[in-house]
């Protein structure tokens, strides 16, 4: 599996107005937008870091996998998001090393990418989305 980069670092918020003032007024940077995305009852923005973003994500429903987030462990960072060259090929090399998975085939995520997360079983209690950028 070739990792080319940090992709970007999401971090779970109970409302992106409140949680983007840490961003903008604080650190300076600046938001790109928002995006919901349906299938994951997700609205995320996006904040541009160099080479890689920082992700906030709010549920747009009670039993999303944030709110859920959110109700266990509160606001904070929720995942770490690796590019990679190819999804399907990392998926593959990682369901022969016996990796446990949270999605086995990539799904549509947030600014035209393709994902899938690991299970943090399997990554020492993280996270980890991989994705896959056309760009």
């Amino acid at each position: 599996m070739k990792i080319l980069s940090i992709d970007h670092l999401g971090i779970a918020v109970g409302s992106i107005a409140e949680g983007a003032h840490v961003w903008t007024d604080l650190l300076g940077l600046t938001s790109a937008g928002t995006e919901t995305v349906a299938e994951q009852k997700v609205t995320t923005a996006f904040f541009p870091v160099g080479e890689s973003e920082v992700e906030l994500l709010e549920s747009t429903a009670p039993d999303g996998p944030i709110a859920k987030y959110l109700e266990k462990r509160g606001e904070g960072i929720h995942h770490v998001a690796f590019r990679v060259a190819d999804l399907n090929a990392a998926l593959e090399e990682l369901k022969a090393m016996g990796v446990r998975l949270i999605d086995e085939r990539p799904r549509k995520g947030a600014g035209g990418t393709r994902i899938a997360f690991l299970h943090p079983q399997a990554t020492r209690g993280v996270l980890v989305e991989l994705c896959e950028r056309d760009d």
